[in-house]
């Protein structure tokens, strides 16, 4: 029986916390940590749950069924399944995450030197994206490429900005702003959904599962029990990693005083903390950051619409690639501004789905409690995107003042209350 060795384990732990750190989770932190002010840690509490402890939850659900968010999703009913998974496969893919990796290294690294003009954002974009057609092509050799030699990249330089933002301060803690007043848990939880890091670990499960299957591995527990070290390592590597980070931007306010974003708070700490070499430095950072996340996702993609259809990997990597190319150059704010409603939308199913799929051997038919608590979870999510959307006059008040409605949380106490009944009923049916 084939079985991984330490340093295999190691890398397979290096490659999944590589594949979660793209740009977005090394700008949300600061700009979080400058907002929250003296309430910062309460919003790195709640923001750990969402950008963290989801997401390692979720490989560890994924590790129990091959992988497949299919299997997983599968009290949904067939169709409800799959459209849960086209979502989620798409949203993470060529509609919004892979498109962001290649926009915001833009806007972070190369801006400053190229300009911000569509023409140069077009030449980056495709040279970046072709980069990651080439790697993507070849996903048995991933734990090579990814776990052995970009991952290690990725975390020497996350490694070198964590420690100066603990031995090189920038400033005192300033007051707290806006929501971080009085919600800054709630604040915190809301901003990990930008991450996109538990939608991301929908897609990635398959990734983890096949880079241990590539080194001959077929015992399905072995292949469990691998995925859960490797979820284990990336969460103590992303703890560690937005620690650094909230610590980084809670004095910030000196050298940049009310950023609109944190990438303003990165550039203007890393010329803070290293002087003219630090926009170089963050450019290289920030684009292994991305090229690795997307190189992952793109292989993620690739390999499910293989599966559901009967046109092979490559030509999907072609498609996949080619599509994410042209969203890309529509810019970064129109991505986020369409992303945030949908994401807002998505994430209340997904959380259902996964917490849930720890206990189906306590229902006697898992889809009588799992489906219409997820079904409720997305109706009151739809409201929370509408929301988010700006349409709120079209709701009725009723709908817009309910129980944890301001911290965009109104789904919870409904899917609770229908996950009781649910249960309840399937208690007392055969």
């Amino acid at each position: 029986m084939t079985s991984l060795r330490t340093r295999d384990i190691i890398a397979l732990g290096f490659m999944t916390f590589a594949l979660f750190i793209g740009a977005g989770n090394i700008i949300f932190p600061p700009i979080v940590a400058q907002q929250a002010g003296e309430h910062v840690w309460l919003a790195a509490f709640g923001f750990l749950i969402t950008a963290v402890g989801l997401p390692v939850i979720t490989i560890m659900a994924l590790s129990r069924v091959e992988g497949s968010i299919q299997i997983l999703s599968s009290p949904l009913g067939k169709a409800a399944s799959l459209i849960l998974t086209i979502i989620c496969y798409l949203a993470v893919g060529p509609l919004f995450a892979t498109p962001r990796t290649a926009t915001v290294s833009y806007e972070i690294g190369f801006s400053a030197y190229w300009g911000d003009s569509a023409q140069t954002l077009f030449i980056y974009s495709a040279i970046y994206f072709a980069l990651v057609m080439l790697v993507s092509l070849y996903p048995h050799k991933i734990l090579d490429t990814v776990g052995y030699v970009l991952s290690p990249l990725k975390i020497l330089a996350l490694l070198i900005l964590g420690i100066s933002a603990f031995l090189l301060p920038t400033g005192q803690i300033a007051p707290a702003v806006d929501h971080y007043i009085n919600r800054p848990v709630s604040e915190g939880f809301i901003n990990g959904y930008l991450t996109m890091d538990t939608l991301g670990a929908l897609v990635f499960g398959i990734v983890i599962i096949n880079a241990i299957r590539s080194r001959g591995v077929t015992n399905k527990k072995l292949i469990t029990r691998y995925a859960v070290w490797a979820s284990l390592i990336s969460g103590i590597g992303l703890t560690l990693v937005y620690i650094s980070l909230f610590k980084l931007g809670m004095g910030s306010h000196e050298i940049a005083t009310n950023a609109s974003n944190g990438a303003i708070i990165l550039h203007a700490y890393v010329q803070h903390a290293f002087g003219p070499f630090g926009a170089i430095f963050l450019a290289a950072m920030i684009f292994i950051a991305c090229i690795v996340t997307a190189i992952g996702l793109t292989c993620a993609c690739a390999g499910y619409f293989e599966q559901i259809t009967k046109i092979h990997y490559r030509r999907w990597v072609f498609i996949l690639v080619g599509f994410a190319f042209v969203i890309s150059n529509l810019g970064l704010t129109q991505l986020i501004a369409i992303s945030v409603p949908i994401l807002s939308a998505i994430y209340p199913p997904a959380i259902v789905v996964i917490l849930l799929s720890f206990f189906w051997k306590f229902f006697r038919i898992p889809t009588r409690v799992i489906a219409p608590t997820a079904a409720v979870a997305l109706l009151f999510g739809l409201i929370d995107a509408m929301k988010a959307a700006n349409l709120s006059s079209y709701l009725p008040n009723e709908l817009t003042s309910l129980p944890l409605s301001e911290q965009n949380l109104a789904w919870l106490i409904p899917a609770l209350l229908i996950f009781l009944l649910a249960t309840f009923r399937d208690r007392l049916k055969k």
